[in-house]
């Protein structure tokens, strides 16, 4: 990984010198437009309107109009802020971790000591760990004032920018005002369905199944050529979709569900067992499934 930014933290007259470093990062498959006729490339230009030329994006400056003048803002002009020219993420107070809101939470960095001596460091993330808190924290990036919660992920402090208080959008829905009655039999059937799904949460476990289908599609065309047949390659029937279910009243789903979910996990466990290469073997502990529940 490579360093976006060096700063350091300031709470009081502590001073802890760190790098900052992206914490996540994006595996999608990168597509470019293309003109689907005869596959150029479509290109954008950035292209003065007043002579017509096409313009570097070094030569690029941003500008501020109000309707009536227009003030051009250089680059040099925007690092001249005093909060961009800033290198402190300073601590303006330490709170209660389960008081942040995931729906605040933005973009995630890591914090690496960038000192001789990482003691600073350590004890940061000491006192962070033993109280349980969150330490906020104000900082300058890239050309935007951001607020921050710096946490303790395993040996390494993260930090992970804030949305500001008015960038969250209040859920103003009048269909939550209507008065609405769960019955006790419903509220005991979700329970009982969340039973049945409830499980230690390991993010490993799962894929971007959008992506993988994507490789498959790209690897078929690369293969076969526009001739491919979509439906062959993701072993769909011919004119199978999505047509719309039974609609069922909020019970019976329920009851279905647990029952689904009962039989899945025992006929899982029964196909666990089967030999392979015999399908016709899971129909005998399908059938035990369905008894068990």
């Amino acid at each position: 990984m490579r360093s976006i930014w060096k700063g350091a933290i300031t709470f009081g007259l502590v001073n802890v010198p760190v790098k900052v470093y992206s914490a996540t990062e994006d595996h999608d498959i990168s597509l470019h437009q293309v003109h689907e006729k005869d596959g150029g490339r479509i290109r954008y230009q950035r292209r003065c309107e007043i002579d017509g030329k096409i313009i570097d994006y070094q030569d690029i400056a941003r500008a501020y109009d109000d309707g009536e003048r227009t003030v051009i803002l250089t680059k040099d002009d925007l690092a001249s802020l005093p909060e961009e020219r800033s290198r402190e993420i300073e601590v303006v107070e330490f709170v209660p971790s389960e008081q942040i809101d995931p729906i605040m939470l933005d973009k995630s960095y890591y914090l690496e000591p960038d000192s001789k001596s990482p003691k600073a460091y350590a004890l940061l993330r000491k006192t962070l760990e033993t109280t349980d808190r969150t330490a906020i924290v104000h900082f300058a990036l890239r050309q935007k004032t951001r607020l921050g919660a710096l946490r303790v992920r395993g040996d390494v402090l993260v930090l992970q920018s804030l949305l500001w208080d008015d960038e969250v959008r209040e859920a103003a829905f009048p269909a939550l005002d209507e008065p609405t009655r769960v019955s006790s039999q419903e509220l005991d059937m979700a329970m009982s369905l969340v039973d049945q799904f409830a499980t230690d949460f390991a993010p490993e476990k799962f894929t971007d199944d959008y992506q993988e289908q994507l490789r498959t599609l790209i690897d078929a065309k690369l293969a076969k050529g526009d001739s491919v047949d979509t439906d062959e390659t993701f072993g769909r029937e011919p004119g199978s979709g999505d047509e719309g279910g039974e609609v069922l009243d909020l019970m019976e789903a329920l009851r279905r569900s647990v029952d689904k979910s009962r039989s899945g996990s025992s006929g899982s466990d029964a196909t666990k067992k089967a030999p392979a290469k015999k399908p016709a073997a899971k129909k005998p502990a399908a059938k035990k499934a369905t008894k068990a529940s």
